[in-house]
């Protein structure tokens, strides 16, 4: 009979940043790994979990402008654990936390709060809460953003200044390293000062007092263990994915001008009240990627891996989708796709989409694209089953359409006016001749010379001129929107 093997859990990789405090970072670790442990689990790696303890210090206090060089600090440390594709970190600071929010929305992965695990903890009941912290943290008003149902009380300016402050930077202003008589002593006064004051429990507010957690619980102070809480909400949140902040990612460069009037359209599609509204966008502009029709139709250097390697720059950065605004290069998307993580938005496919939504009944479509893109029949596969004809320029007309794009006088050498826009026209003109009602401004370059239009006037008919890049835009952009809804 067949032996089966149970499928091996996932390692969940959990990391600790450390450099803030060594004997707030060395409690925490000991507290999450004695947790897990408890479950029967290991810590190596081989288990269920793998924990890692930076050291890095940062040196650093808070107040005023010392706060800057924590958060870059903290900005370089987890970035390093996001790369290395970290599930979670865990920050043992509490004046950390009190800018989390910004950190959090530039990283994409998840550091576990300490703070909501606190007030997960202690619930909504309207307690009496007594809070050891700095007085930055105090000042900050931190614990009033988590506890709203709560009274909470704080030590006496003079207990303040001269218990909870002398405890936890000493005489000589450097953070608690280690616990001696003194530093308890302290903070029992400290303690007895907020149970004078009514409180029913007492919650240390900064990471060097919740390793000394358990001494003041055991002198009979009603204090909560902050790191453990932390440890026990994150090994039953660890599981949930975070939802890293939205980016478009786009492949720039091919060509240029046509990025730049991309990245236009997305700005003009969104809706927005505020800077802040607008879809964040990673760019990777490589103009030195090989041409895509010279490749198509001759002996010109093949860009898919240059392609690739920018997909995957876009990708390693955190892209939650890739556009292309380029027709042509769609001809390589099958060749990368299926070996990249992010989906890349298919700008022919969206354009097809569009007309059976907007166009519906059109029996003829025109398409004025490089020849690369022509003789590649990727929009002709695109348009398989759509209902309607697509078709392309004549040979001579077709010359126009590369002479309106690549000639001397082109768009991709900066003309807008002129000989080649004169050629664009000619050959929209055989297209509507021919009876195209609709016409794909199938090359990223040639809205530039014809804008799209709804009923453009040319010889003598009216046709509908598409922007796939528009399409695409507008497609990107409801992707982002949505992405938004469901994270908000």
């Amino acid at each position: 009979m067949p032996s089966t093997i149970a499928p091996q859990r996932p390692v969940r990789h959990l990391a600790i940043i450390g450099g803030l405090g060594t004997l707030a970072s060395q409690d925490l670790y000991s507290k999450l790994a004695g947790a897990i442990e408890a479950r029967g689990e290991t810590t190596d790696g081989l288990g269920r979990y793998r924990l890692s303890l930076d050291r890095q210090p940062c040196g650093t206090r808070a107040g005023g402008d010392a706060l800057l060089p924590r958060k870059l600090y903290l900005y370089d440390r987890i970035h390093r654990f996001e790369a290395t594709r970290a599930d979670g970190v865990l920050l043992p600071c509490f004046i950390s936390h009190t800018f989390l929010d910004q950190l959090q929305a530039e990283l994409g992965v998840r550091v576990f709060d300490m703070m909501a695990a606190l007030a997960a903890h202690v619930g909504d009941a309207p307690l009496r809460i007594g809070v050891l912290c700095s007085t930055y943290v105090r000042e900050q008003r931190l614990f009033e953003r988590y506890f709203p149902h709560a009274e909470l009380v704080y030590p006496q300016p003079a207990i303040q200044r001269d218990c909870v402050m002398r405890a936890l930077y000493g005489a000589d202003g450097n953070v608690l390293a280690q616990a001696d008589h003194q530093v308890c002593a302290h903070l029992r006064q400290a303690c007895a000062d907020l149970e004078r004051q009514g409180a029913q429990l007492i919650i240390p507010g900064a990471s060097e007092f919740a390793a000394l957690a358990r001494p003041l619980q055991v002198a009979g102070h009603a204090v909560v263990d902050s790191h453990h809480i932390y440890a026990m909400h994150v090994l039953a949140q660890d599981a949930a994915l975070h939802q890293a902040p939205f980016k478009l990612g786009i492949v720039g460069g091919i060509g240029p001008a046509a990025t730049v009037d991309f990245m236009h359209k997305i700005v003009r599609n969104t809706d927005a009240a505020r800077d802040q509204e607008h879809v964040r966008l990673i760019v990777e502009h490589n103009p030195q990627i090989p041409d895509r029709t010279a490749n198509l139709v001759g002996n010109g250097d093949d860009p898919t891996l240059a392609l690739y390697s920018a997909c995957k720059r876009l990708e390693e950065n955190g892209a939650a989708l890739i556009a292309m605004p380029c027709n042509t290069a769609h001809a390589y998307i099958a060749r990368i796709q299926d070996n990249l993580a992010v989906p890349i938005v298919n700008m022919l496919e969206e354009t097809i989409r569009h007309i059976g939504r907007h166009h519906a009944g059109h029996a003829t479509v025109g398409l004025l694209a490089t020849t690369g893109t022509v003789s590649s029949g990727v929009y002709h596969a695109a348009a398989q089953g759509s209902g309607f004809s697509l078709i392309v320029p004549d040979a001579r007309h077709q010359q126009d359409v590369m002479e309106a794009i690549y000639g001397e006088h082109g768009v991709k050498a900066g003309h807008t006016e002129g000989p080649g826009k004169a050629a664009l026209l000619r050959a929209a003109a055989h297209l509507a001749e021919r009876g195209a009602t609709v016409i794909i401004l199938g090359c990223t370059e040639l809205p530039l010379l014809l804008p799209q239009h709804r009923a453009f006037a040319i010889a003598g008919k009216s046709v509908a001129l598409l922007d796939p890049t528009d399409i695409l835009a507008r497609r990107c952009v409801a992707l982002a929107q949505a992405n938004r809804q469901k994270v908000g």
